[in-house]
């Protein structure tokens, strides 16, 4: 795909990897639906994209909620056309173990809460878009990509029982999608990124950040441009659908 002109939507777009998506795909020329929670954090980015010249606008969207997706979704189609990319990065972290023993008696529990909150968010907020974008593309009948983000915890990490399932489960729906949405001319991929300089990361003690990076091959964390690089091959490489790439300094080798 020529990303010129092309309408991209990005879930979770308003800082982090999103807005390095965002930025990087507008830079090489697509119009870019900005997706995000808070309106005033979108508009924000927006007004940040839009300053490098990148064609940008703001959708309030709640990506765990069916009717704010079709909503927000609808809205792009109307103001900018049907999309012809659709990034799925929208993500929380709700870390817990799965119980918490002291001699021999349970102390903590993953709360259902916990377990449903990141999993509507991070998978089914996955599927609602996903299946929103493929429609748009079917019925304007043009070819498309989805793009999924996942990450190495998709093959299961300490505390994150919630959060590793569903990352597994994001790439799942992009196999399944690939061999679905072929005969439309619809493409799809993940990248699941290792560690990477966000907010987040930037909030660690530095010995920990330390740490971390030790682990990793290349010695240091990713930036978010290498996520979105990634994003950007998968969107113009017409021959990649239903594959991951594994953008983690080597770390699952």
């Amino acid at each position: 795909m020529i990303l010129n002109d092309k309408v991209i939507a990005v879930t979770g777009g308003a800082r982090g990897l999103g807005y390095a998506m965002a930025q990087r795909l507008g830079k090489q020329g697509a119009r870019i639906a900005l997706l995000d929670m808070n309106a005033e954090t979108l508009d924000q980015a927006v007004s940040q994209l839009s300053s490098e010249g990148i064609d940008a606008q703001a959708f309030v969207v709640n990506v765990a909620d069916e009717n704010s997706v079709i909503q927000a979704f609808a809205d792009i189609a109307q103001r900018l056309g049907p999309i012809s990319g659709c990034v799925n990065n929208a993500g929380i972290t709700q870390d817990a173990l799965l119980v918490k023993a002291k001699e021999g008696k349970v102390e903590k529990r993953m709360s259902l809460e916990s377990w449903q909150n990141v999993i509507n968010v991070n998978l089914t907020g996955v599927f609602l878009c996903g299946r929103e974008a493929a429609t748009q593309m079917i019925e304007a009948g043009h070819e498309g990509v989805i793009v999924n983000i996942s990450s190495i915890s998709r093959a299961g990490n300490m505390g994150q029982s919630n959060y590793a399932a569903a990352k597994a489960g994001i790439h799942a729906l992009t196999v399944t999608w690939s061999k679905e949405l072929a005969r439309y001319g619809i493409r799809t991929g993940t990248v699941a990124p290792g560690f990477i300089s966000t907010e987040m990361t930037a909030a660690m003690r530095p010995e920990m950040l330390e740490r971390i990076a030790s682990g990793v091959p290349l010695k240091r964390l990713g930036e978010p441009d290498n996520i979105a690089q990634s994003v950007a091959f998968i969107l113009e490489n017409d021959y990649f659908t239903g594959r991951i790439i594994e953008c983690d300094g080597g770390l699952r080798l």
